[in-house]
């Protein structure tokens, strides 16, 4: 699986980048047809302190899954992000049994 990882706004430092490796990496024990992911990481000009935003785009066979969160933090809003496409596989794969 190929992750592709960007930041919008500013510069990501390698410990956030190790950590969102981390999580998406662990979604293909949930599904192991699991291509690439693009993760991108934005800065939202709002005022507010829940201005992180992580989006996960993933390609798997035959299908495209996506999930976008936002946060306090990058960490928070990735880990969201990657529970919301874990159900989302975890649903996909229910029905790829039933067929």
């Amino acid at each position: 699986m190929t992750i592709n990882t960007q930041s919008v706004h500013f510069n990501a430092d390698s410990k956030l980048l190790e950590f969102v490796n981390e999580k998406v990496t662990k979604l293909t024990t949930y599904y192991d047809g699991i291509i690439s992911c693009d993760v991108t990481l934005k800065l939202d000009k709002s005022n507010n302190s829940e201005n992180k935003i992580s989006e996960i785009k993933m390609l798997c066979k035959g299908h495209e899954f996506f999930a976008k969160k936002q946060c306090a933090s990058f960490e928070e809003a990735t880990d969201l992000t990657c529970e919301a496409l874990k159900t989302q596989l975890k649903k996909h794969k229910e029905k790829m049994m039933q067929i």
